[in-house]
């Protein structure tokens, strides 16, 4: 059972990436799953995240209007979409996937079920 979040890589500001979480062993068909990141020296903090049915998305308001979350359940991925990407979203980015849903959720790191592995998301000026 695990996550495995991809795309990342080195791009100029203003650039944009994909970042894409595949789940394996285990079906995200009844998971909420989010997008964290963590800069060198700074917490984790969560910045977007999907519910179960994709009716529900949330983003932190540093990313708001800029990154786009999305699932493909027949895929069993989540994808976030970053454009406008700015050198302060600079971090490695990782995913967490749980079987509830709040208002809470993006700040409630220990509430996750799993966790990806990270991906390094390094924005240039």
């Amino acid at each position: 059972v695990q996550l495995q979040a991809s795309g990342g890589g080195l791009v100029q500001a203003g650039g944009s990436l994909r970042l894409s979480c595949a789940a394996s062993g285990f079906t995200l068909d009844y998971y909420t799953i989010g997008w964290f990141r963590q800069a060198p020296g700074k917490e984790r903090e969560g910045i977007s995240c999907i519910n179960y049915s994709g009716s529900r998305t949330d983003y932190a308001d540093s990313v708001k209007g800029r990154f786009t979350i999305s699932r493909d359940d027949a895929k069993n991925t989540v994808y976030l979409q970053m454009n406008s990407l700015k050198p302060e979203d600079t971090a490695v980015y990782y995913c967490a996937a749980a079987r509830w849903y709040g208002s809470n959720w993006l700040n409630n790191l220990n509430g996750m079920d799993y966790w990806g592995k990270g991906t390094q998301v390094t924005v240039s000026s």
